[in-house]
């Protein structure tokens, strides 16, 4: 593995360091190691800048929230201008989709693992194109043609006549050279595929790195919000001043609150919950998990549901079905970021008009920002280029932070008061207030026998998120895992029943395949189980066509990590999807209150082209830690639309001393046609199946609805 050396020196009081160069917000600063000086700075193209110092920084439009993303992408860019890792950088882009959106979506924005799957050939094309333009560079500074310079380790360049010279050295002439129409890509793996520690590390370390509260800007104020307890209510009525208060602001579906720190803005908020009066929705059935339960079961019951959607059919749908009839059912869950939504927004006027808006905060939906400004009053006819974001590192994401609805309480506020605003949620409005994952019931009819599955008929009984946000009538992540299987069934057929609810809905970690592959993975277990069947070797029989899903599941059956665990506390399961394949044995055990406890998990994975194999490691032990917290013990529960989950303390996540033993074989992809696949999500949707097999072994009991353990909290334990 491949570790560069970095400058660990540390800086100990965060907090300060922060207050005390608020100015440093105003200017470009590197995610890497130090901020670069932008004046001595030259652009390569779009995505790569060169500083005076020799120093290379990739600018990205991928949001690095903890993922890697940055060190990841950057590593590319490294490999074809032969660098070396102690000098580079990255930095979050200004938004331009038209540059920094994802190839080929034209949207500039962080999810669906698809940042270097995205980014991969496009920017290894823009690196090399980079390396020749250095290259051109150097013969019109120093002589010689473009062919005869060479790049060499280091950032430099090499000629026979004129000896080495470094990227900065040819700058000057770098805007009088222009793309080649062809490149060629550097055959190496020097950087591509080695462990190099990642450049935010150091930050995250020494108190350098800047999230979104660590804003300071001169002048600012501090916002909190209170929200309805009823979601989707609306104000009626609230006070329009309060003790302390520097402003009490009617947001709409929210009331702000202005004070000079912000936890003095919390505590008037939450002085104010009792004085505010709400509209409440008609309709709260739409809000209400029991009333939704009853609506899934009877859209389950139904010959033809009202907006039915078939995804899928092949053979004779319904024939060789006989053997299985189950219904999986998953629940709400919120997002539980570690940190919570904020935003700091600053609006200048000129003659008493609103001239500029800009934003610092973390974010995943870059492209969607403008949209939001321009929503509120008076912003309407205010161009792109008086919009100004500053993208922040996040404190996870997992899709929460593409939504909208922080950002339009920032702007909001800000425009009320005339100051800078950082808004600031409170946990407990994280929870209260979030977009959720919705509610599935999933009914799998199936039947097989010993050679695999004769026939699949599959309704996803769910609430749409694109249904309610009106953005495409045909929910295909609704059916995310269970279409286009890697298994040979003649005879099957794949639905989708819209589930109506007003609650309101969001992009959370593996989306669709978070609760497909816990009903399709049961299923296919309890077949197995059934006909006495291995559950890996049965698996494998349907793979024929698929040479990369045999390779992941022969490998996790030949490996000693999963031999060695005991067969009946012992479960698998297999996911393809994201453009990758994983493979994952589970075992358990009970703990001192007879509660499920994952002792040991290995993963076997198959991402392609592997830029960063301890990153592939960090993302399966990632989705393997969000996989159990949500399996066992999580749900957020709706009575007449008020969330009856209040913190961390009725939302249990995984301790440490809850962490099994993980192991992870990383398959590598050939790299002269492999491409690498999306990996920030792949190591979630396996674990609760696999959850499910272990305790069907170990129990002789199948659960088919999670949480395992609904209710069970830290202070259980």
């Amino acid at each position: 593995m491949r570790d560069t050396a970095q400058d660990d020196s540390l800086v100990l009081d965060r907090r300060s360091f922060i207050g005390g160069a608020a100015a440093a917000f105003l200017m470009p600063v590197s995610l890497g190691l130090t901020a670069s000086p932008a004046a001595a700075a030259t652009g390569v193209g779009a995505y790569i800048r060169i500083d005076a110092d020799n120093t290379v920084t990739l600018i990205t439009g991928q949001t690095e929230m903890g993922q890697g993303i940055g060190s990841g992408l950057a590593q590319i860019m490294a490999e074809e201008l032969m660098l070396d890792w102690a000098q580079v950088r990255f930095e979050h882009a200004p938004v331009n989709p038209a540059v920094y959106g994802l190839p080929g979506w034209g949207l500039q924005l962080t999810g669906g693992s698809t940042s270097t799957m995205m980014w991969y050939t496009p920017l290894r094309t823009a690196s090399a194109k980079a390396a020749w333009r250095l290259r051109a560079a150097a013969a019109l500074t120093f002589g010689g043609t473009q062919a005869q310079w060479s790049l060499v380790v280091g950032g430099k360049l090499r000629h026979a006549t004129y000896g080495e010279k470094t990227f900065a050295s040819v700058l000057g002439k770098i805007a009088s050279t222009s793309d080649p129409a062809s490149v060629s890509f550097a055959g190496t793996k020097r950087i591509v595929g080695q462990g190099v520690r990642r450049l935010d590390l150091a930050g995250k370390v020494n108190g350098t790195a800047k999230f979104g509260t660590d804003v300071m800007l001169p002048g600012m104020v501090f916002a909190s919000v209170v929200h309805c307890p009823t979601i989707t209510g609306t104000v009626k009525s609230c006070p329009t001043s309060a003790a302390g208060a520097l402003a009490v602001v009617n947001l709409g579906n929210a009331v702000g609150v202005v004070a000079s720190n912000t936890w003095a803005a919390m505590r008037i908020a939450n002085s104010l919950q009792s004085k505010v009066t709400w509209t409440l929705p008609a309709d709260l059935s739409l809000l209400d998990s029991a009333a939704l339960a009853s609506k899934a079961q009877a859209l389950q019951a139904a010959a033809k549901p009202a907006n039915l959607q078939v995804f899928e059919t092949a053979g004779t749908p319904g024939a060789g079905t006989g053997k299985l009839d189950a219904i999986y059912k998953t629940p709400f869950l919120a997002h539980a970021c570690m940190e919570v939504l904020n935003a700091t927004v600053q609006v200048t006027k000129t003659n008493g008009v609103v001239s500029k808006v800009e934003l610092w905060l973390p974010t995943q939906g870059q492209s969607f920002i403008a949209a939001t400004v321009r929503s509120v009053a008076g912003l309407a006819n205010l161009t792109d280029a008086q919009i100004k974001v500053n993208s922040m590192l996040c404190g996870g994401g997992f899709g929460r932070k593409i939504e909208q609805d922080y950002v339009l309480q920032a702007v909001k506020l800000a425009v009320a008061v005339g100051k800078p605003v950082k808004l600031t949620w409170s946990r407990p409005q994280d929870f209260k207030n979030d977009k959720y994952r919705p509610y599935a019931s999933m009914r799998v009819r199936m039947g097989g026998d010993a050679n695999g599955i004769t026939g699949l008929v599959y309704r996803n009984v769910s609430a749409s998120i694109t249904f309610q946000q009106g953005t495409n009538p045909e929910d295909t992540g609704a059916v995310a895992g269970a279409v286009k299987l890697p298994y040979a069934i003649p005879n099957r057929r794949i639905e989708f029943a819209p589930l109506p609810t007003a609650i309101p809905l969001g992009y959370w970690r593996s989306v669709g395949e978070s609760y497909n592959t816990f009903a399709v993975e049961s299923a296919i277990d309890e077949l197995a189980m059934a006909l006495g069947q291995d559950p890996i070797a049965y698996r494998l029989r349907m793979l024929t066509a698929d040479a990369r899903a045999t390779k992941a599941l022969q490998t996790l059956k030949n490996s000693p990590n999963y031999t060695a665990m005991p067969t009946m506390r012992r479960g698998v399961a297999f996911l393809r999807g994201f453009n990758s394949y994983v493979a994952l044995a589970l075992e358990i055990a009970l703990d001192s209150a007879s509660r499920i406890k994952v002792t040991k998990a290995h993963y076997v994975v198959d991402c392609g082209v592997v830029i960063n194999p301890n990153a592939v490691e960090a993302q399966m032990q990632g989705g393997l830690v969000h996989g159990i917290y949500s399996a066992l013990y999580n749900r957020v529960s709706f009575v007449n639309g008020v969330p009856q989950v209040q913190n961390f303390s009725n939302y249990r996540v995984l301790t440490p001393r809850d962490m099994p033993k993980v192991t992870v074989d990383i398959l590598q992809g050939d790299p002269a046609t492999a491409m690498p696949g999306g990996i920030g999500e792949a190591g979630v949707p396996c674990v609760a199946p696999a959850l499910a097999a272990a305790w069907h072994r170990m129990s002789g009991t199948r659960v088919r609805e999670l949480p395992f353990h609904p209710g069970a909290t830290m202070s259980d334990d």
